[in-house]
């Protein structure tokens, strides 16, 4: 892992997603309470291994991806942060996902914001989406929170769906 792709706020510690995550990452994206209604819903635990895989290489490709969020002082597991390539063409997409307990104190905005920030000033990508469910009010306030601005809906299943974005000024 590249030691510049670690990002420390004042309470977290963002490290690209490795091996050594697998249990934190299979436990959150089994949760339904998290991952039911995020693209592609609940995970099985090979399928999250599938997709460590795929972040591990998406990060050598493109110099960045997805962080495990940790407590800085514990290095208790909060959830992830990051990015994709969106599946549906919309580019590059920013998301977040924090275990159920953890949820309401702030850890998606201030990783999400961290995320950001890395993903315009040290990766150099001009342009990030982010897609909310219309009635996810938590998500849509961190995306605004964070300078995301909206930019378009569309509907998947029936479900309001929201795009947001961030383009930089450079």
């Amino acid at each position: 892992m590249n030691p510049a792709w670690v990002v420390r706020t004042g309470r977290l510690v963002l490290r690209p997603v490795s091996g050594a995550d697998l249990p934190d990452l299979q436990a959150l994206k089994a949760d339904p309470r998290v991952f039911a209604v995020m693209l592609g819903g609940v995970r099985t635990p090979h399928r999250t291994m599938d997709e460590l895989a795929e972040e591990v290489a998406f990060w050598g490709r493109r110099g960045l991806g997805i962080w495990a969020v940790r407590d800085r002082e514990s290095g208790a597991f909060l959830g992830i942060t990051g990015f994709m390539e969106r599946p549906d063409g919309l580019g590059i997409g920013l998301r977040f996902a924090f275990v159920a307990g953890m949820q309401g104190h702030g850890y998606a905005s201030e990783a999400a914001g961290a995320a950001l920030r890395f993903a315009h000033e040290r990766a150099g990508v001009r342009r990030v989406v982010a897609v909310a469910r219309a009635d996810n009010v938590s998500s849509r306030q961190v995306l605004g929170g964070i300078g995301m601005r909206e930019c378009g809906a569309f509907e998947r299943a029936g479900v309001p769906m929201l795009v947001f974005e961030s383009v930089s000024e450079g």
